[in-house]
C-alpha cells in the first residue's frame, strides 16, 4: 500500500508541477493570431516544453500505477496534487489560499485516507 502512496504522491508532484510551467507558458503567450511569429514564440516557449516534459513523465507513471494498483485506491490518491497546488499558489504565485479552501482540500485528503484504508 505504502508504494502505491509514495507512487502516486511523486505523480501527483510531476502533474502540479507541469501545471506551474503551463501557467508561465501562458503568461508569455500574445493574443492568439494566425502568423508565423505566434507559432514560432510557442515553439522557443521553454516553459511551455518543461510543462510537456512533466506531464510525459506524470503521465508514465501514472501508467505504471495503474497497471500495477487497483484503480479504486490509485485514482482517490491524485487528490494529493491539490496540496501541491496550493503550496505553488502561495509560495510561486504569491496567492492568498483562504481557511476555507485549505478546509476543503484537507477534507479531500481525509477522505483519500478512508478510501485506502
Amino acid at each position: 500500500m505504502l508504494k502505491v502512496i509514495i507512487l502516486t504522491i511523486i505523480q501527483c508532484f510531476f502533474l502540479a508541477t507541469a501545471q506551474v510551467c503551463f501557467k508561465f507558458a501562458v503568461q508569455k503567450i500574445d493574443k492568439i493570431k494566425w502568423e508565423w511569429s505566434y507559432f514560432s514564440d510557442l515553439l522557443t516557449n521553454w516553459w511551455l516544453l518543461l510543462s510537456g516534459i512533466f506531464l510525459i513523465l506524470a503521465t508514465i507513471l501514472w501508467g505504471y500505477i495503474l497497471k500495477n494498483f487497483e484503480f479504486s485506491i490509485a485514482y482517490p490518491l491524485t487528490a494529493f496534487a491539490y496540496i501541491f497546488g496550493m503550496f505553488a499558489a502561495i509560495f510561486i504565485f504569491n496567492e492568498t489560499v483562504s481557511i476555507t479552501r485549505w478546509i476543503g482540500v484537507s477534507l479531500i485528503i481525509i477522505g483519500t485516507f478512508f478510501i485506502v484504508k
